[in-house]
């Protein structure tokens, strides 16, 4: 990497005698992995025959409690800078295009901005807290250029809007990428609150790669001067082999909440009959509700994610589903457990009347969920306070 920052600081005095540097974006198309929905975005750097290109989006698995660290919110991204050829052999391999846009920047502005890559790329420099929307990929070398024209981008674009409200919110943006990943909405949407669901400037759009061909190909910077004036081309065009296969409908996230209600519905059906409450399926039902409580309470009052925080989903999935859980196989806790579930009722209640006034995302796959719960909770209820009534024996 070194050997690049001394390439990078020589480059100010190569100018005069070669070929100016020219600085593009490279934005690499979708994949199938899940981090890579949005696509990807390097910033190129070449004279004459060096040519490199600086990733913000390099991280390790392998440090230490990378997992506890990610949730926790402390993730923690690499800045480097190999070949240019490398970064585009890459996505050729994974079937994915790369296009390629051309900056309208002076040679002053391309010093300023080496300077500041440079900076990026030292040691001390190179790890950075990143943020799935706020300082990504894609969000860093915008701000870099910024810095080095001296002024913001106006963003005059705008963006096809074909199946999506663009200016929505965070969380619609994502929707409409990972449309074929319902597992991974849904997770988004159980994780993350309501600090992504305020409607965002389409300067904030930046933060999906994708979406920053369209949104640079008609900005201008603040002197009136255009972001692009070279035609923005496809360095490789995206194979089938990087096309994303739909979650097949039967095991989504809402034909799985149906499975699992139909199921609690047959149950309840047969407790009510019998008058009786069938503990191992309570027991299994309220532990998975209290273990993602925990998650969420971990994610709101721990995690320095600020778009976990607040998550209003908290009145449905909270570690107070862990008291019928255990307590359910004491008979001495019986109370405790009625009292749980008049509350778990009267809380869930509250979050589906007030969620419209809320301003938090919904994902409609959580209904099959909540009524699961509630419907045990109400059975426990009309088990336990109505108990059926024996027969009066004949004299």
């Amino acid at each position: 990497m070194w050997r690049f920052i001394k390439f990078l600081l020589l480059l100010p005095l190569l100018a005069h005698a070669q070929e100016p540097p020219r600085v593009s974006l490279l934005i690499a198309s979708p994949g199938v992995e899940i981090y890579e929905l949005e696509g990807h975005v390097g910033l190129r750097i070449q004279q004459g025959v060096r040519d490199m290109t600086i990733n913000w989006g390099v991280f390790d698995f392998n440090a230490p409690n990378f997992v506890y660290r990610f949730v926790k919110g402390e993730t923690d991204y690499l800045c480097a800078a190999y070949p240019t050829q490398y970064f585009i052999m890459e996505y050729r391999a994974q079937g994915r295009g790369v296009t390629e846009i051309p900056l309208n920047l002076s040679p002053e502005q391309v010093d300023k901005l080496i300077a500041l890559v440079t900076e990026n790329l030292r040691p001390e420099n190179a790890t950075y807290r990143y943020n799935y929307v706020k300082d990504n990929c894609s969000t860093r070398p915008i701000k870099l250029i910024e810095q080095a024209v001296g002024s913001g981008i106006q963003w005059g674009a705008t963006v096809p809007c074909d199946s999506i409200a663009w200016k929505s919110s965070f969380r619609s943006v994502m929707r409409h990428y990972h449309h074929d990943y319902p597992w991974y909405q849904f997770g988004i949407d159980l994780a993350l609150g309501s600090g992504i669901d305020y409607p965002i400037t389409t300067e904030e759009l930046s933060f999906a790669p994708v979406l920053v061909p369209s949104l640079l190909e008609t900005a201008r910077y603040q002197n009136g001067q255009p972001v692009v004036v070279e035609p923005i081309k496809d360095l490789i065009s995206p194979t089938e082999q990087s096309a994303t296969h739909p979650t097949p409908w039967f095991i989504t996230p809402m034909a799985a909440g149906c499975y699992l209600l139909a199921l609690i519905i047959a149950f309840t059906i047969r407790d009510i009959r019998h008058r009786n409450v069938t503990r191992w399926l309570d027991s299994a039902l309220f532990l998975v509700i209290g273990l993602a409580g925990c998650l969420i309470t971990f994610l709101v009052f721990v995690s320095v994610h600020e778009a976990t925080s607040p998550n209003y989903l908290l009145f449905w999935l909270n570690p107070l589903a862990l008291i019928p859980a255990v307590l359910i196989w004491l008979k001495s806790c019986k109370n405790a457990v009625l009292c749980y579930h008049f509350l778990n009722f009267a809380l869930v209640f509250i979050m589906c009347v007030a969620w419209p006034a809320l301003g938090q995302g919904f994902n409609v796959a959580f209904i099959p969920f909540i009524l699961a719960d509630v419907t045990r909770s109400c059975s426990y209820i009309y088990i336990t306070r109505c108990p059926r009534k024996r027969p009066i024996p004949k004299r």
